[in-house]
């Protein structure tokens, strides 16, 4: 959601957009949505030379999965409002892992079996190396 309210506050400044195909597209940002997805007005190809076929576009719709990289001008982001809107969302967030009563974080199921059998990987060596010596003998 972080980025669909910046991109919101970009409507009607001039972006350009590079897609996953190498196409890169200069126009005023017109519309986005949840998914990212852009309508850009008022368009112009970077090289025109290399896609002419696109020279005669002036409106279009960009499905947010094309899109490589987005260019905004610099005076356009407000670093620190940003940076406020990463840390409330971080903080917000739907899924926060419990604290133990010192303070550490709980470790994963995995780790707690590695801790409780430290000679878990010798176990499994040994293991493999007396199943291959079955096979072999």
């Amino acid at each position: 959601m972080l980025f669909f309210s910046f991109f919101k506050t970009l409507v009607g400044k001039e972006i350009a957009v590079e897609l996953k195909n190498e196409v890169t597209l200069r126009g005023t940002l017109h519309s986005v949505d949840q998914y990212l997805n852009v309508k850009l007005t008022d368009i112009s190809v970077e090289d025109a030379e290399r896609f002419p076929q696109l020279a005669a576009i002036k409106n279009c719709f960009i499905r947010g999965s094309a899109i490589r990289y987005v260019q905004i001008p610099k005076d356009e982001v407000d670093v620190e409002l940003l940076q406020d809107a990463a840390r409330k969302e971080h903080a917000g967030g739907k899924y926060r892992e419990p604290r133990r009563k010192d303070h550490s974080i709980p470790q994963s199921k995995a780790q707690q079996a590695e801790d409780d059998h430290e000679s878990l990987g010798l176990g499994l060596g040994l293991g493999l190396g007396l199943g291959l010596g079955l096979g072999l003998g």
